[in-house]
């Protein structure tokens, strides 16, 4: 099993993941050597603002896009069939799952940003082509390397985020980013249509777990928690939405639905977390993957 998360989101989710399976948690790719066995059993890619667009998330300097993390992905085939033969590892390859989730930065960390040129240069329309041809593109190159089980992890409520809300008079959410949003999730669902038809073999999956996340937030009560509009921390809305250096953080950090204003807390990773795992069991169209020894 080799998961590929693509945002620091998204490799939390795939924590909770490997629990659930029974297997440990994939080490960061970044801490491996080639030579390390680990890469035979799962290899996390994750890097915090992450793009499908090599630009987003630009001002991070050190991120790892999706086309840096699909390099890496190359390297670790390299070295998979230099251990153990190109039969064995294009198998492993095969047979192995890809937990994908990426787009979001796209969106808080470019497009919607006024100061960074692709929301200047671009209509929406024009944002999400561009989007779905490139992520397009990136699927492809890893079913080539030897993905053929992808698991696509759609798009959340953005427009409900902290960062968003801060940008509405009464902190409310932002009805338009949500359909932007939504129109992404809708154009991802036909691409990976689309692939399913095109490549042999491919079981790609897309998993929406929009309207839970929308849930969670309107009715946090119902699982829990006591603040959805707000973060836990104080935070910088601006530029990345992280906690700021020293800041005050919330008396009790579960009762919160979001950490800082973009990532949700670890609490509500969990409750995320059980809710797509349940998605991708009922879509899967074999049983549940097992690990790897």
């Amino acid at each position: 099993m080799i998961p590929i998360p693509c945002s620091s989101s998204a490799s939390l989710v795939t924590y909770i993941f490997a629990d659930k399976l029974g297997i440990s948690s994939p080490p960061p790719y970044l801490s491996l050597s080639p030579t390390d066995d680990a890469i035979l059993k799962g290899v996390n890619y994750a890097s915090g603002g992450a793009g499908i667009l090599n630009e987003t998330g630009l001002y991070f300097i050190e991120r790892l896009s999706f086309d840096d993390q699909i390099k890496n992905f190359e390297a670790t085939k390299q070295s998979m069939k230099t251990k153990i033969g190109d039969e064995a590892a294009n198998k492993l390859c095969n047979e192995a799952v890809y937990f994908i989730g990426i787009g979001s930065n796209d969106y808080v960390n470019n497009f919607l940003q006024p100061f960074l040129e692709d929301g200047q240069q671009y209509t929406h329309d024009e944002f999400l082509g561009l989007l779905i041809s490139t992520l397009g593109e990136q699927l492809t190159r890893l079913y080539q390397v030897g993905a053929r089980k992808m698991v696509f992890h759609g798009l959340g409520p953005l427009g409900c985020i902290p960062s968003q809300r801060a940008k509405s008079s009464r902190g409310q959410c932002l009805g338009q980013v949500n359909l932007w949003v939504q129109q992404f999730n809708s154009k991802v669902k036909k691409l990976i249509a689309t692939l399913n038809a095109h490549l042999p073999s491919s079981q790609l999956i897309f998993a929406d777990t929009y309207q839970a996340v929308l849930d969670l937030i309107e009715n946090p009560s119902a699982y829990g928690f006591k603040v959805s509009n707000t973060s836990c921390c104080n935070v910088d809305t601006k530029l990345g939405g992280l906690c700021l250096p020293n800041s005050k953080l919330c008396s009790n950090r579960s009762d919160y639905v979001f950490w800082d204003a973009f990532h949700p807390s670890d609490a509500a990773n969990v409750v995320l977390a059980e809710h797509f795992f349940s998605t991708i069991i009922s879509k899967s169209p074999s049983p549940a993957p097992q690990p790897s020894h």
